[in-house]
């Protein structure tokens, strides 16, 4: 170590731990040479070694010791699944020979990912608001400069890089009041009423924080659809609650039943305390869209039960079948007197990255929350402070989500160019896979009313449900592991998401282009043909 012909000497920390990094990398230390050889004293070899043994202490953290509620979390949409595509992305990189030249990433609702192109508009007035300098180029239209300078206006400094309230910028807080109450046709709207979020899921999550409460038979049950989506489930299993399912009627084509809600209501009653009901209209994973007397029939019930509305309302602009027309619960529960609408709690949810938008990455949403108690209301601030306040980019694309080019703007013929080629092309695409899926022996899918997943049920030989039991596997699981490593095509298992017990589903995206969507259904095809046969 070059202390000399003693080695580490008088016990100096320092050295020690060097002759230690040494023996543990198998290098031997410096010091006086004699005849080309090393010597270290006894009292330095101790040293390493035990200095050795500490370094290696067992960790404070461990799958033991860690936060039970976190590891009892699931989140099927990035599971196993799509851990296994990353695997199988990297040996094709590699040149590692595969049936498929790609993996089709078809289990999450990523529109930009799969080729969709963004909104010019919205990107405009981002871009303006991230680089002010771009106000003054003739290469920009000015209503788009109008909204950034308004935006700019309202963050500190006049920069996007500044912290905001915690509840969001004032000013895009009143663009969406004021975008509620023109789709609403009228219904009063309170910018004090809206939150802006770190996407949907951030205003989701801080909701059911903020009513779960109690311990025993009196702990907060919520009550969540299955199929549902996946959030709901991690963030009832991480604040350690307890969900409550009711099943929504995949023969009457998903359909939502009060006397389900009902069942599971009761039955509930006997081991917690049911406070809050969720609603995903549209439905995720299952497209089905809500008729306003669903809607009705729902919030008498959350009345008559005293429960808290949670309206999940992310894909209200995916709405393709004929007949169907997105109503959202504030609407509704506003037109059903002021009995229900002075009384009802109702947290509705909207975001930037689904609709015609497709912008995930911004992490831009908004809920709005109604009839809460006044010190609740306090609370709620105080919760969402701590995250200091959401994306300031994300707050700014949701503004043009709520606050778009309208008639007479220079903008506004390419915008609505721009939303009703992606609508039209989703709505086509919708169509397209329910009738290919309904085409293969042993698949039903009902009809995709809106969203952008398809969610079809398939058949599982006997003779596979086995297998998959040999590898530790739901049955639905093992059938998209093998779907992924003969084709490619990655797609989440309807056990992820909750399903009836003996069926079994998947649920795909429609996001990918038209051309592609149909080799990939061809593919499931040709495979869900080949996987009958070999189990029959």
């Amino acid at each position: 170590c070059g202390r000399g012909p003693g080695g580490c000497r008088g016990g100096r920390t320092d050295v020690a731990l060097r002759c230690a990094a040494s023996l543990a990398a198998g290098r031997q230390p410096r010091g006086p040479r004699r005849e080309g050889t090393v010597r270290w004293s006894s009292a330095a070899k101790a040293s390493a070694v035990k200095i050795n043994e500490k370094a290696s202490r067992e960790k404070i953290l461990t799958l033991e010791s860690m936060n039970p509620q976190v590891k009892a979390v699931e989140y099927a949409v990035r599971g196993p699944i799509v851990l296994k595509a990353g695997e199988i992305e990297k040996e094709l990189r590699k040149g590692i020979k595969k049936p498929f030249t790609e993996v089709i990433k078809a289990n999450i609702g990523d529109a930009h990912a799969m080729g969709q192109r963004p909104i010019t508009f919205l990107r405009q007035v981002v871009a303006l608001c991230t680089y002010p300098n771009l106000l003054d180029s003739p290469s920009f239209p000015e209503d788009a400069k109008e909204r950034a300078r308004r935006i700019l206006q309202g963050c500190g400094g006049n920069s996007l890089g500044s912290y905001t309230a915690s509840q969001g910028i004032n000013c895009i807080r009143e663009d969406v009041a004021s975008y509620i109450e023109r789709r609403d046709g009228g219904v009063p709207a309170d910018p004090d009423n809206i939150y802006l979020t770190t996407g949907a899921s951030d205003g989701i999550s801080a909701i059911l924080k903020i009513l779960i409460s109690g311990g025993g038979k009196s702990r907060t049950g919520v009550m969540i659809p299955i199929p549902q989506y996946p959030l709901y489930s991690a963030a009832i299993s991480e604040l350690d609650a307890i969900q409550v399912n009711y099943y929504l009627d995949e023969e009457n084509c998903w359909a939502l039943n009060v006397n389900e809600l009902r069942r599971a209501l009761n039955e509930a009653k006997a081991y917690c305390n049911p406070k809050v009901l969720c609603i995903i209209n549209p439905g995720n994973p299952t497209g089905q869209v809500q008729n306003r007397k669903c809607i009705e029939d729902v919030i008498h019930f959350a009345w008559e039960e005293k429960l808290f509305l949670l309206a999940d309302e992310v894909y209200q602009d995916n709405v393709y079948s004929e007949g169907c027309q997105f109503h959202s619960f504030k609407k509704i529960l506003y037109e059903m007197g002021p009995e229900y609408y002075n009384n009802v709690e109702l947290a509705s949810f909207h975001s930037t990255s689904k609709g015609y938008m497709g912008e995930c990455g911004y992490r831009g949403g908004y809920m709005e929350v109604i009839n809460l108690h006044p010190e609740i209301k306090g609370q709620l601030v105080k919760l969402l402070s701590v995250r200091l306040c959401p994306p300031v980019s994300g707050q700014a694309a949701m503004d043009i989500v709520v606050n778009p080019p309208v008639p007479g703007e220079e903008s506004y013929a390419q915008f609505i160019k721009e939303k009703e080629s992606v609508l039209n092309n989703l709505a086509k695409k919708a169509k397209l896979a329910e009738d290919m899926f309904n085409k293969i022996p042993g698949v039903h899918c009902n009809p995709l009313q809106g969203a952008m997943y398809a969610f079809p049920r398939i058949f599982i030989p006997s003779k596979a449900i086995e297998e998959a039991k040999a590898h530790k596997m739901a049955p639905d699981m093992f059938y998209c592991m093998k779907l992924l490593e003969e084709t490619g095509i990655c797609v989440v298992p309807g056990s992820g998401f909750g399903q009836r017990e003996g069926t079994y589903h998947f649920r795909m995206t429609i996001l990918p282009p038209v051309e592609k969507l149909k080799i990939l259904l061809e593919k499931v095809k040709d495979f869900h043909i080949k996987f009958l046969e070999k189990y029959a």
